[in-house]
């Protein structure tokens, strides 16, 4: 982890892109502000971490709905199914 010392007004530059400028600083809390192209997220971390949950969450099926299926299937007649 590279660890920079910066004042108010001052900034951080990663690659080409991307800017980051301290914009206050009061006791512990700083205020950034961050120049990124517009396909690039930024996320507070906590945001960040909720999107990876929710992302996981979808990404894994609901087996639950084979059993619904399943039990609509057999109830469902069959194309061997005669009506009189």
């Amino acid at each position: 982890m590279l660890i920079l010392t910066r004042k108010a007004g001052e900034r951080i530059t990663i690659g080409n892109d991307i800017v980051i400028t301290i914009i206050e600083i009061h006791g512990k809390q700083v205020k950034i502000g961050i120049e990124a192209p517009k396909e690039m997220a930024v996320h507070r971390e906590e945001v960040f971490l909720k999107i990876q949950e929710a992302n996981i969450k979808a990404s894994k099926p609901d087996l639950s709905v084979f059993g619904k299926l399943t039990k609509t299937l057999k109830k469902a007649p069959t194309p061997t199914d005669k009506k009189a």
